[in-house]
């Protein structure tokens, strides 16, 4: 039997990514049973390495929080220097791209208040007021903002487009509500919590709780995989990463990587989880395919790696350094160290902006 269906684009070439933006919309239904489910990923849209136009034309920057500085550092990421620095609200703990690149918005928990900032003049505009803004994160679809309200044990959901109103809210029951990513189709999203070892699922359409699973140690942060089945949760209590299936709810593998396991991000051709392991100054990679530790990068002289993100061409790793006041910069063509640069105090949720994806679900640049 042969079917006649044509491509809806070609195939890219191996080991390349994609040639443009990619949606994850369902194949057209030609007969039930017909041909098998193409391959899903998630990230497919940040495989280019090609920063989007008109983003194109911003210089790139990287902007640097300081919670216990209540400040901001600019730096240029193509000489390694700071060269900007402005005073925000008080605690600023992440640095969240809106879902449409159109601003940036400083989370300054001790203030309850958003610092947004104008990407293509690189400076503060004004302020926005929601409760102690731990993390900030928009749903796939674009349509609900969500403030993480760690101080008060739940997220709110917010309308990002008229005025920021509350939509609804979840009251996480357990401490500590941290970092969270969503699900592949957005309908859900799995949140950690730091100080009591859960991780919490909750319906986004309907805004509720719906389930949880005890990972134990201190939760952190939580990465999707590329095929959408699992949910990778570092765990900087237990010194590696949980492997969870959301749908049994249970932690199906545990991958030790190093004291103090802490931010997560994708490669950028989305063959590697890179693991910074803040207590003992080290990088781990995983392997998606294997779900093994394939490499360990050290910074000389030691460090405190926290959040992490990739330059454009995804050879770069920058993280802060939250008990150094420095930004470390790793290569990871060779896992050696780049480049140390001086900054504020307690440096946290960095971004590189602009960057590569087709849409922002926030966080400190997280790009689908």
């Amino acid at each position: 039997m042969v079917w006649t269906t044509p491509y809806l684009a070609q195939p890219a070439p191996a080991d390349l990514g994609p040639a443009g933006p990619v949606h994850l919309l369902p194949a057209p239904d030609v007969q039930t049973g017909s041909l098998p489910a193409p391959a899903v990923n998630v990230y497919a849209n940040t495989m280019s390495g090609v920063v989007p136009c008109p983003l194109c034309n911003l210089p790139p920057r990287v902007y640097v929080p300081n919670s216990g500085a209540g400040t901001v550092d600019v730096i240029n990421p193509l000489t390694f220097k700071v060269i900007d620095h402005f005073a925000v609200g008080s605690i600023p703990h992440h640095i969240a791209p809106a879902w449409d690149m159109s601003a940036l918005y400083v989370d300054n928990e001790g203030s309850s208040s958003l610092t947004v900032i104008n990407p293509k003049t690189g400076k503060p505009t004004g302020t926005i007021n929601i409760p102690f803004p731990y993390n900030l994160y928009f749903t796939p679809d674009g349509t609900k903002a969500i403030d993480v309200v760690e101080r008060l044990q739940r997220i709110e959901f917010r309308d990002p487009h008229h005025g920021w109103r509350l939509l609804g809210s979840v009251g996480i029951p357990w401490a500590g509500a941290d970092h969270l990513d969503f699900s592949a189709d957005g309908s859900y999203l799995m949140i950690s919590t730091e100080y009591t070892g859960m991780l919490v699922k909750v319906d986004v359409i309907h805004m509720k709780l719906v389930g949880a699973v005890h990972v134990g140690g201190l939760p952190i942060d939580v990465k999707l995989s590329p095929d959408g089945t699992v949910f990778y949760v570092s765990n900087q209590g237990r010194q590696g990463v949980s492997v969870v299936d959301p749908v049994a709810m249970k932690e199906i593998r545990f991958i030790p990587t190093g004291r103090g396991a802490h931010g997560l991000q994708v490669s950028r051709d989305t063959r590697f989880l890179y693991v910074s392991n803040r207590l003992e100054g080290t990088f781990s990679v995983i392997s998606f395919s294997t779900r093994k530790v394939v490499a360990k990068w050290v910074i000389p002289g030691g460090g405190s790696p926290d959040m992490l993100q990739l330059n454009p061409a995804g050879t770069q790793l920058w993280a802060s350094g939250r008990y150094n006041a420095t930004v470390y910069v790793m290569s990871t063509v060779t896992g050696k160290l780049i480049a140390k640069i001086p900054v504020g105090a307690e440096d946290h949720g960095l971004t590189y902006f602009p960057n590569v994806g087709l849409h922002s679900l926030g966080h400190n640049g997280v790009y689908r």
